[in-house]
């Protein structure tokens, strides 16, 4: 193909066709590829320009829209007369052409970033991107079409401002945001309400109209959802958000027509633009309380009050999801916002609160309508009750007549609901865990309030399902749909009961209370030994993980540490059961986790939901203390095998990731095997022994090399699931040798043997490297062997084969598909970059040990690290988080402690690991520019130190610094990486948000005195670029910065030059920051151009 400046318009045209709407991959990737030079070919406006003029297509003029955004936002800008000049000419182009929507939307966005980039660029004394304003007033004065353009530019522009552009410096992006907040901000809202106004009092029978009030919307919407503190609040936070409104916008908010304006236009407007109205209320009830004074505030309320009373005197709009969703929204911040004694002394609240009522009654009746939205009319509800202890009104809050409503119309609706799912198979909310768990833990509050009626509820409609399931067992008509019925009304029911005692911890309680919590207990666990007696017949998974989630709210409220014993919870349970304390419960509890074990292997759900729940019993000491004493905890510690426990199985139903549950299993249960182990080896053998039969079968099959590889990779892969949570677990010194001891040297053997085999399967290599890095950990010093041991330096020398041998495979592999390339490559690679970190930071092996007697292993497993590094782009190191934080702490513990082994390289590998360190200063991930930091701190110390001790060495002792020579010749042909990193670091103290501040400024001392006369020159500049009337200031800073300093890198010395940094910091910050927004600013923000 032709090269790009010769390309014709039409083969232009062609290329755009073939990326847009080709559907040839090959076609869109070749015409990518080409196109993609467009934007850095010297002809890239004229071609654009000539694309946008003669283009016969819109997809032609998309191309240039794009190609502009591209040209716009390189970090090397375009002059600002070019800017200047795009802007102007798109303007007029969209003033003049009748474009698709799609190319409208471009070309605004273009203009948008121009824009922004160009905030504090100045031509001739005049910051030329800042009359906003003016540049659409004449589209505002134009036809429809026209104003809905500027509407469209205002919008982009706002919207553009508030995204934060993370290649930039992320104060500069601050900086721009707030000087648009103080001068442009309030006068497009005010314009963009002013509109809306005029528009308001017209029919909207045009789509150009309906258009207009649309884009007019998404204005007011963009100017209100605008980061006004720098805060970047995340969206999925969506119940705690509080708009943080300028004060000298409060005028606009006292306004008593701005409120009813959004009511009225959401009464006028069809939907979806009754739901932009909707979304700007509740904006407008997210506005800061201390924006108001008290008497402004309950006025303020009450204008939102009476625009929600006249919504639920009219639903008809609710009958659109969107609108009732953005409804149910503005019922939660009024809550959020806003104190219930506030919302109670509102004129109309009696009033307001029925409507409410009967509106969430009514929500929750329609279970199957947005279902998304109950969350929010719950949380209103959770919030209100959770602050009736709180309020001193004397008006009535009136909750305890409308939060029962409220409890009994979610239990009733929910068990209506199940007949409809069964029969027509729509989708069940049981099995959306996520939603229905989120629920839960709002009705628990509600539930408590007027408790007694709850549980009078729930004890009617228990007993009932109850009766008509045993009754329908009994029957030998019984229908198969009726008894699915029955059990969904009883997972809802059992679901419900473990809320509302759940609730108890969030809710003021009496022992009446109590009595009720055990009547309602007993029921399931009444119905637990009835499902269980029906175990080898037949089950009912969603009623057993009901039950699981009963099971751990009543752990978490009556089991444990803090229990009180005179509970009456108990009284009932021991009348009803025989339960007289928490340790009866405590063995039905571990009844019922050998059954679901035994019986429901095949249920992943509900075996991973029983070993978590076993899990969360184990951690407690009082609670192992009583577990041990239990006859089904000695069972599990002497069975655990697949003939007792069939998920503990190979058999082929069971999926690789099925096996995961194996580690929490083991984890539990070597938590309990250890509460009266101590040193009995005999014990610890006999747990171990179904282990060893299965470590032994396999030892056979590998020596007589004919095996069926798939079972025994299913069988190692569970082996290596089951040693890691036995290794988890034992945190004694004595527990983790009689493991290693076991495991040295047959078995490890094994695993690297099966290393060797499926390298390139990670489903197999993955859990084997991951019981290496936990054999590895050094918790509670339980590594720390007997002098005599050599177990350490054992252990040490079969970590380094194993990840020799892995590397060394998985290098081999060639070029990955990029889809595969992170579980076929890099999962590997990080967990063993973790498992060697957990090595060299363990401190129980002397690695000097190794040089000394000729042993390679330590060696070896260096320079497999450095391979593997080497087969990685240096994007791949930052881009995957979990390799991030695999490799920068084990560079981090490699220039702490082996620093020659680093001098001692290849001028390439020293470049590359200098060139990480760089890139990953600049990271937002404060572990990983924490460890590079510590990294190029202990780097630079090494070589002063060197460079320092150079001149006073006697000759005899010189070869003894050959790494630090070789070292050091490499910095002197490479002088501009440490000045580069220096830059950097000064550039985040001095402009970002510096949260590891000590982290940062224990490498700049050494970098500042290896680097004299840069740093010298990098201040100067710094200065020079600043206003006039600021220059001294900065100046002094300098000075301060190293005031006091000398020129070594002692604790003492490196300590006084972190406090002056800090000092420096505020007052260098201080100096830049500007007064007057109107003032021409001129701050070089990227100090590395």
């Amino acid at each position: 193909m032709a090269s790009l400046h010769l390309q014709s318009l039409v083969q232009l045209e062609v290329l755009c066709e073939q990326l847009y709407q080709g559907t040839e991959p090959s076609q869109r990737l070749q015409a990518e590829k080409v196109l993609a030079e467009l934007t850095d070919s010297p002809e890239c406006l004229s071609k654009c320009q000539l694309l946008l003029e003669q283009g016969s297509t819109s997809y032609a003029q998309l191309l240039a829209a794009t190609c502009l955004s591209k040209l716009v936002s390189r970090v090397n800008p375009l002059t600002v007369g070019q800017r200047i000049d795009i802007r102007n000419y798109l303007l007029n182009y969209l003033a003049s052409r009748k474009l698709a929507p799609f190319v409208i939307q471009a070309l605004v966005q273009v203009i948008a970033k121009i824009t922004k980039l160009g905030w504090f660029d100045v031509q001739e004394e005049q910051l030329v991107f800042r009359d906003v304003i003016a540049d659409v007033s004449k589209f505002l004065q134009g036809t429809v079409e026209h104003c809905v353009i500027g509407t469209m530019i205002l919008s982009e522009l706002t919207q553009e401002m508030n995204v934060v552009d993370y290649t930039r410096p992320s104060p500069k992006n601050r900086r721009t945001a707030t000087s648009f907040r103080d001068t442009v901000l309030k006068d497009i809202l005010l314009l963009a309400c002013s509109l809306l106004k005029e528009v308001q009092g017209k029919p909207l029978n045009l789509q150009g109209q309906q258009n207009l009030v649309m884009h007019l919307l998404k204005l007011v919407l963009n100017c209100l959802n605008f980061d006004f503190i720098g805060s970047s609040a995340d969206e999925s936070t969506d119940d705690l958000c509080t708009i943080q409104i300028p004060a000298s916008w409060r005028s606009v908010f006292l306004e008593s027509l701005t409120v009813d304006l959004f009511f009225d236009l959401y009464h006028t407007i069809p939907p979806p633009l009754s739901q932009l109205a909707l979304s700007c209320i509740v904006q407008f009830a997210s506005v800061r309380r201390s924006l108001f004074s008290n008497p402004e505030r309950s006025e303020y309320l009450s204008k939102l009050m009476k625009g929600v009373k006249r919504v639920l005197e009219n639903p008809q709009g609710l009958s659109d999801s969107n609108n009732y969703h953005e409804f149910c929204r503005l019922l939660a911040r009024l809550k959020t916002n806003y104190q219930l004694g506030e919302l109670i002394a509102v004129e109309e609240y009696p009033e307001i609160i029925r409507l409410i009522a009967n509106f969430t009654v009514t929500s929750l009746q329609h279970w199957e309508f947005a279902p998304n939205s109950v969350y929010y009319l719950i949380t209103l509800w959770q919030r209100m009750v959770a602050s009736v202890p709180f309020v001193k009104s004397t008006e009535p809050h009136l909750l305890d007549v409308y939060a029962p409503e409220v409890t009994q119309a979610y239990i009733t609706s929910r068990l209506e609901s199940v007949l409809i799912i069964v029969r027509d198979g729509l989708e069940d909310p049981l099995d959306d865990t996520t939603t229905l768990f989120q629920q839960l833990e709002q009705l628990c509050t509600v539930s408590r309030c007027e408790y007694e009626k709850t549980c009078a509820l729930l004890v009617q409609l228990f007993d009932k399902a109850a009766q008509t399931y045993q009754e329908l067992l009994r029957s030998p008509s019984g229908r198969t749909m009726d008894i699915t019925v029955q059990e969904g009304h009883l997972a809802w029911l059992v679901y419900i009961v473990g809320t509302v005692i759940g609730g108890r911890l969030t809710y003021t309680s009496t022992d009446e209370h109590d009595a009720m919590d055990g009547e309602l207990s007993s029921r399931v666990f009444q119905l637990m030994n009835l499902m269980d007696s029906r175990l080898p017949q037949s089950g009912n998974e969603k009623v057993e993980l009901a039950v699981l989630w009963f099971l751990d709210q009543f752990r978490k409220t009556y089991v444990g540490d803090q229990l009180q014993r005179t509970s009456k919870v108990y009284v009932r349970l021991s009348d009803i059961l025989g339960i007289p304390d928490d340790s009866h419960v405590l063995q039905a509890f571990m009844s019922k986790i050998v059954t679901n074990l035994k019986y429901w292997g095949r249920s992943q759900l509900v075996i991973s939901r029983t070993l978590q729940f076993l899990n969360d019993l184990s951690v407690g000491y009082i609670i192992l203390k009583k577990l041990v004493k239990l006859d089904a905890v000695k069972f599990m510690l002497q069975n655990h095998t697949n003939e007792h426990f069939p998920f503990l199985g190979i058999n082929e139903h069971f999926s690789l990731s099925d096996l995961r549950c194996r580690t929490t299993f083991y984890t539990a249960l070597t938590r309990l095997l250890m509460v009266d182990l101590g040193e009995d080896e005999v014990e610890f053998e006999q747990f171990m022994l179904p282990l060893t039969t299965s470590f032994e079968a396999v030892k056979q099959l590998f020596n007589n090399g004919n095996f069926k590889q798939e079972e025994v990779k299913r069988l190692l892969i569970g082996l290596a699931r089951d040693l890691r949570g036995i290794a988890f677990a034992l945190n004694t010194k004595s527990g983790y040798t009689m493991l290693f001891d076991w495991l040295y040297p047959d078995y490890l053997q094994i695993l690297q043997r099966a290393i060797k085999l499926w390298y390139c399967e990670p489903a197999c290599t993955t859990p084997i490297l991951k019981l290496l890095t936990e054999l590895l950990q050094n918790r509670s010093q339980r590594l720390n062997f007997d002098v005599s041991s050599p177990n350490g330096i054992l252990l040490f020398r079969e970590a380094s084969k194993m990840i020799c041998t892995y590397g060394n495979q998985i290098l081999s592999l060639g070029n990955i598909p990029k889809d595969q390339v992170y579980p076929m490559k890099l999962k590997g690679i990080s967990i063993c970059f973790s498992a060697l970190k957990t090595a060299l930071c363990g401190n129980y092996v002397s690695f000097g040990v190794f040089h000394l007697y000729g042993d390679s292993h330590f060696d070896n497993a260096l320079q497999a690290f450095i391979k593997l590094l080497l087969s990685l782009p240096h994007s791949d190191l930052l881009q995957y988080r979990k390799l991030s934080h695999s490799y920068y702490p084990l560079l981090e513990c490699l220039a702490q402690d082996h620093m020659a082994f680093i001098a001692n390289q290849e001028a390439h590998i020293v470049l590359y690991i200098l060139t990480s360190i760089s890139e990953g200063l600049n990271a937002l991930d404060t572990i990983v520019s924490s460890s590079c930091c510590s990294s190029l701190d202990s780097f630079v110390s090494y070589l002063f130190k060197h460079i320092s001790r150079d001149n006073k060495k006697p000759l005899r002792h010189k070869e003894r610094g050959q790494e630090a020579q070789r070292l050091l010749h490499i910095m002197q042909q490479n002088p501009t990486v440490l000045q580069e990193m220096l830059s950097i670091l000064l550039n985040i103290v001095i402009f970002e948000d510096c949260r590891n501040q000590w982290s940062v400024s224990r490498p700049m001392l050494g970098l500042i005195l290896l680097n004299e006369k840069y740093f010298g020159e990098l201040s100067s500049n710094l200065v020079s670029s600043q206003p006039s009337d600021k220059q001294e200031a900065i100046q002094q800073c300098f000075a301060n910065l190293m005031e006091g300093v000398e020129r070594n890198l002692l604790v003492k010395n490196r300590d006084r030059f972190t406090q002056n940094m800090s000092i420096f910091r505020r007052d260098v910050t201080e100096a830049l920051r500007s007064e007057d927004d109107s003032n021409v600013e001129q701050v070089n923000l990227d100090m590395m151009s």
